[in-house]
């Protein structure tokens, strides 16, 4: 594609165009007005959040629902600084994002002179939150740095990426010059000769085990099989939840925190992890320390530095999940008489039944209120913050398939996630998305009802209202210290919902909530659903 002469703004737009990106999310400033002058012509969409953190969600959401990547556009200073929160919970659960920023002028930067929006040494900041982060000092250094980027999100482990660009670069002429996509990069394959030696160890396994994190979701086809030919269990941490659908009889929808799950990992005599960090959010979310694997380890990931964290490995492969999962099975002879007896399948229920009894009757009251959710709308994403429902469904839940659930209650943990990066999320499908989030957290992002609105996305936003930050309420209760700082006002959620011009709905009783979701995703835009806490609770 041969593009004519053009300022420096408009051949990044064009450049987005290039690389399939189709969804900015962003606020225009003073300081990035140029990167806006190709935007008006161009198919790339652009949503306006009402704060730096929502487009920071938002695109989180949007990739983890689709597997692709959106940008943003901030100003430099506040702009920048709003957006450290979510590129470091995306950096911790490894989502993809593009974000670009400008900065003032070269001849000014670091001065110290008292420019608008002046920080010093503002890549210093991006660069422990994002994957590698560049300023330009040239317009020709655009398409490397691009191809930089797209490398990072196809073949390495993916994380945010930041572009930052001087004010005074923007409104340069750049040449006339031929665009074309960056080769694609392949993610690495694990080694054959580590891939021979595992595949003889799960050959002459008796009680194979798989754990999948979120790097796997990608494989999912090839891990499945993988799976039927061992008869192994699958454990799926939050993230690569639906990796096996929940009705599967191999499929292990439940924590690696919970006990009954860890005595399924310590009686089984070979077990492959694949895509997974095995961070403590996940492995020991009670701080009990004591997650360990006593058979025979065989780790996956595309990160090497993360292979030797979390759990040693006895095999350790840097490569794709999905990838060395076909190239295992590849080297697999026929099933044995014993994989064909079907004993994993009785393995894998006895731990969903023991992680059922084991997580106690009010979480599985919440297992109940998803399950509900997910029967009314099966192939809507859950989108959620941090929450008694949320913290449910991450020990328990399972899904028809992946990239359906995703939250920030594991990992870096930022509350206000939930609204935005469900926005992002029905932006990518383009259908309904249903967010799950407490009163308190939905108040860090609450105005981005208004972005929801403007945009005609159908997101569904569940605020489960106990009045406060309920969890932290209980742990002060539980330490015998005095509450402080947990027992909130909170506003009238519905009335707020209808004067963005949302729908706008009270919960009398959960037997209602399936006519009523039914209701919300054939409804245009979005639909408040307000609950109280004690309704699915009880007490």
């Amino acid at each position: 594609m041969i593009r004519p002469e053009e300022t420096l703004g408009e051949r990044l737009v064009a450049w987005l165009e290039l690389l399939g990106i189709d969804t900015v999310f962003g606020i225009p400033g003073v300081h990035t007005i140029e990167m806006y002058r190709g935007l008006g012509q161009s198919p790339v969409r652009h949503l306006t959040p009402r704060h730096e953190q929502g487009a920071g969600f938002a695109a989180d959401g949007y990739a983890r629902a689709s597997g692709r990547v959106a940008a943003v556009f901030v100003i430099t200073g506040p702009g920048l600084t709003n957006m450290l929160t979510p590129m470091a919970q995306a950096k911790a659960d490894s989502v993809p994002m593009l974000v670009v920023s400008a900065v003032n002028a070269r001849p000014v930067l670091d001065l110290g002179e008292g420019d608008l929006h002046e920080v010093h040494d503002s890549r210093g900041m991006t660069e422990h939150a994002a994957v590698f982060s560049h300023r330009l000092s040239d317009p020709g250094q655009l398409p490397a740095v691009l191809a930089r980027a797209l490398a990072v999100f196809e073949g390495a482990r993916p994380g945010p990426v930041h572009i930052e660009i001087p004010r005074d670069l923007f409104g340069q002429r750049v040449p006339a010059a031929e665009l074309q996509r960056p080769v694609p990069v392949a993610a690495p394959a694990a080694s054959g000769a580590a891939c021979d030696r595992a595949a003889e160890w799960l050959a002459a396994a008796t009680r194979p085990l798989i754990i999948a994190g979120g790097g796997a979701v990608g494989g999912s086809g090839a891990i499945a099989d993988l799976a039927r030919r061992l008869d192994a269990p699958v454990v799926m941490t939050a993230n690569a939840r639906g990796l096996l659908p929940g009705g599967d009889p191999l499929a292990v929808s439940a924590s690696p925190s919970l006990e009954a799950v860890r005595a399924l990992v310590a009686e089984s005599d070979v077990v492959i992890a694949l895509g997974t960090e095995i961070g403590r959010t996940d492995f020991d979310m009670y701080d009990h320390g004591d997650f360990s694997v006593p058979g025979r380890l065989i780790r996956v990931d595309i990160d090497a530095a993360q292979l030797h964290r979390g759990a040693p490995p006895a095999i350790a492969m840097v490569g794709d999940a999905g990838d060395a999962a076909g190239a295992l099975l590849a080297r697999l002879g026929p099933p044995s008489a014993q994989a064909a007896a079907g004993a994993g399948a009785a393995r894998a229920a006895a731990t969903m039944q023991a992680a059922t009894e084991e997580i106690g009757p009010k979480y599985r009251a919440c297992v109940d209120f998803l399950d509900t959710v997910r029967a009314a709308l099966p192939e809507a994403p859950l989108v959620g913050d941090s929450t008694n429902a949320i913290y449910a469904g991450n020990l328990l839940h399972g899904l028809p398939r992946p990239r359906l659930w995703f939250n920030a209650a594991t990992g870096y943990g930022a509350l206000g996630y939930g609204l935005p990066a469900a926005i992002g999320a029905a932006r990518a499908i383009d259908g309904p998305v249903v967010c799950l989030a407490g009163d308190g957290g939905v108040q860090f992002t609450l105005t981005e009802l208004g972005l929801a609105v403007e945009a005609g996305l159908p997101v569904i936003l569940i605020v489960w209202n106990n009045r406060g930050y309920g969890e932290i309420a209980r742990y002060m209760d539980a330490a015998k210290v005095t509450r402080v700082g947990v027992d909130l006002v909170t506003p009238d959620f519905l009335a707020i919902a209808r004067a963005y011009g949302a729908a706008a709905v009270r919960l009398e009783s959960v037997g209602a909530l399936t006519g009523i979701l039914a209701d919300a995703a054939r409804t245009p835009g979005p639909t408040v659903i307000e609950l109280d806490e004690a309704m699915v609770l009880g007490g």
